[in-house]
């Protein structure tokens, strides 16, 4: 066991045993039991060339992924079994996190973020996959909520169900909720449609975390274009991450709820300036007049308001990016169990850190992520 310390894992994941849909789904939805099938790809002559397991629910994929990149997932997962293996139980994250010597950690959703982001998929059963995963995690984190952080997981089907979902929640103690990015229903993040949901979230004091993954059967930048996870994955998060954060801007959901913090994780932060600088210089500047409503001030200076990203420790310009937003907005999360983040993530950030003062790193690694989830500031888990 490594030396525990003053780590915080902003963005980490559980993987959900299949199991867990028999016993948290609700009877009525029993028949919608998500299972792992095989896609093959045959050749002309219809002999199989690949096969893949894939999760389904009601005989379709979850995911829009072609047979070769699930391929390519899967023998990079091999290599990292035992950690998959742990990231399925509270005492294989701790085991994991003791190793590492990471203090506690926000858990994201793996699969769940997939079963409740089909866009054809009835809200009935969308909604009901997040109540299910919710109270599989809120159990998960029961047992040591000091240092496995729950995050609530929302399907946006529904907007007054999301209403009724975020009070639940905050009802368990957690102080943060997860959703994507894209359009559902054809909706956006700063729809009207969302309306009592952002002032709910406002008034329960709930922190909202924007984080995208790609394959999604939701609308996604890069899809309409791309067939390769090697595109699509390129575009899907800093993109989406872009778009989130306008429509919320545009939507007048920063305008309306001052308090109200979000964190965009998983995309990097050198898009961040480049992107404050064109809703500053270029949109803002020359078109306020057409958002006058919605957006006041500088776009730049809601998300310093209230706003915070994620960072990858080998991103160039790293040192100047952080000086330029502040070191106060910047989280850190290793991404663990996933393959598209190298296992050594965290060394990486702990030994590339000289490249930031060590205040900054301080807060980079701990006591933004205390302040953003909110936890106890006696929390030393």
């Amino acid at each position: 066991m490594s030396t525990i310390r003053q780590v915080f894992d902003a963005d980490r994941h559980v993987t959900e045993p299949l199991t867990i849909w028999r016993h948290y789904l609700g009877a009525q939805h029993q028949q919608h039991l998500p299972y792992m099938a095989e896609i093959v790809t045959a050749d002309d002559g219809g002999q199989p060339v690949e096969r893949a397991p894939m999760l389904f629910v009601d005989g379709q994929s979850i995911m829009n992924i072609s047979t070769t990149a699930r391929r390519i997932i899967l023998e990079a997962a091999k290599l990292r079994h035992a950690e998959i293996l742990d990231s399925q139980s509270p005492a294989g994250h701790l085991r994991q996190m003791d190793q590492d010597g990471i203090r506690c950690a926000a858990l994201f959703p793996t699969y769940a973020s997939y079963l409740v982001s089909v866009d054809t998929m009835s809200a009935e059963l969308s909604c009901e996959y997040a109540r299910a995963y919710n109270d599989w995690l809120h159990d998960f984190c029961r047992h040591t909520p000091e240092r496995l952080i729950g995050i609530g997981l929302l399907s946006r089907h529904d907007p007054q169900w999301m209403v009724k979902e975020a009070i639940r929640v905050a009802g368990f103690g957690w102080k943060t909720i997860v959703m994507r990015p894209n359009l559902v229903k054809g909706q956006s993040l700063g729809s009207p449609a969302y309306n009592t949901f952002w002032a709910t979230c406002a008034e329960l004091g709930l922190a909202v975390v924007i984080h995208e993954g790609t394959h999604v059967r939701l609308p996604a930048v890069g899809t309409d274009r791309y067939q390769s996870r090697f595109a699509m994955h390129a575009c899907s998060h800093p993109m989406e991450q872009m778009m989130a954060f306008l429509s919320l801007l545009e939507g007048g959901v920063l305008e309306r709820h001052p308090g109200l913090k979000f964190a965009f994780l998983e995309a990097g932060c050198g898009w961040l300036p480049y992107w404050l600088w064109r809703l500053d210089e270029l949109e803002y500047k020359h078109l306020r007049a057409e958002v006058a409503n919605n957006v006041r001030m500088l776009p730049s200076e809601y998300f310093k308001r209230q706003c915070y990203i994620g960072i990858e420790p080998t991103e160039p310009l790293l040192a100047e990016v952080v000086a330029h937003i502040g070191a106060e907005h910047i989280l850190f999360g290793t991404d663990y169990p996933h393959v598209d983040h190298e296992q050594s993530i965290l060394d990486a950030m702990m030994t590339g850190g000289g490249q930031l003062a060590a205040a900054d790193h301080a807060r980079i690694m701990y006591g933004n992520a205390m302040a953003f989830y909110q936890q106890p500031a006696g929390n030393t888990a």
